[in-house]
């Protein structure tokens, strides 16, 4: 399926006209409808109205109640993947301010429990050194200070014994060299050291050995229900189930060919020498 920007924006209330429509159509009202798909009325008013994105499950389940035709069902079930999925650009994330993206990242991190980072080109903010966060933010304008302070902030998470966290790296992500020599060994002894938390695993994926399969994206996946994939001008967030499976079993994959526990650690260690020398 291709995404059109501009689609993504208001797939969503056309999502809620069409339901609301086929119920109205259908001759049934929100309370009837509700009892058939096992939910509140207030949920299929939300839906209604716009203010939920319904999953494909609901609108299976609605679409089943009122009856709709088949190629019906299948235009309006492709237009829910489309509601599902939302595109944020860099432009727009600079203008609304850095703060606001960090706010949002620790709303995912508060409601998920189960953690999945794929990191292909660089180390992710819970992970970095007070002067690699820097870095990793000294060329975005906006308010440097608040956005630093707040993704320090977040690292907090990874302490949450309740929550389990999976982080894959390449190679490239671990050794690229964003900081000086120094400052790079002192980033990666932190991987060291964070991986040695009961609930965090971090895998390392060297270069040098066959892989038949080649990632794209750096991209994580909040619990089994949100996937979000980086592109350099953005980042698309999928709440479909189909799209977030696909993730989840890419991770799977890049997973068997990481290395953990002690060998991770080894490498890791055997990477912040080379930098020390």
């Amino acid at each position: 399926m291709t995404f059109d920007p501009e689609e993504l924006g208001r797939s969503r209330t056309d999502l809620a006209e069409t339901l609301r429509t086929l119920r109205k159509r259908a001759g049934r009202t929100q309370v009837w409808l509700a009892k058939r798909c096992n939910a509140s009325q207030t949920k299929i008013s939300n839906i209604e109205g716009a203010k939920l994105t319904p999953t494909l499950v609901d609108v299976e389940l609605i679409l089943r109640a009122l009856d709709a035709p088949p190629d019906l069902a299948t235009r309006v079930l492709a237009l829910t993947r489309v509601a599902n999925t939302e595109w944020q650009d860099v432009w727009s994330q600079r203008r609304t301010g850095l703060e606001k993206k960090q706010n949002e990242l620790a709303r995912f991190e508060q409601s998920s429990t189960e953690f999945r980072y794929f990191l292909l080109s660089m180390v992710t903010g819970l992970l970095a050194t007070p002067e690699y966060v820097r870095a990793s933010l000294s060329g975005i304008p906006g308010d440097q200070e608040k956005a630093i302070a707040k993704k320090l902030e977040r690292q907090a998470v990874l302490h949450e014994s309740s929550k389990r966290f999976t982080f894959i790296l390449t190679e490239q992500a671990v050794r690229w060299p964003y900081l000086p020599d120094p400052a790079m060994a002192t980033q990666i002894e932190r991987l060291v050291s964070l991986s040695l938390l009961a609930h965090v695993r971090i895998g390392v994926i060297p270069l040098g050995r066959q892989m038949p399969t080649c990632p794209l994206n750096t991209f994580t996946v909040y619990d089994a229900r949100i996937a979000t994939v980086e592109t350099s001008t953005g980042a698309m967030i999928f709440r479909d189930h189909r799209n977030v499976s696909a993730y989840l079993h890419e991770f799977s994959v890049y997973d068997g060919y990481a290395l953990h526990g002690e060998q991770a650690r080894e490498q890791l260690h055997e990477w912040a020498d080379r930098f020390r020398s």
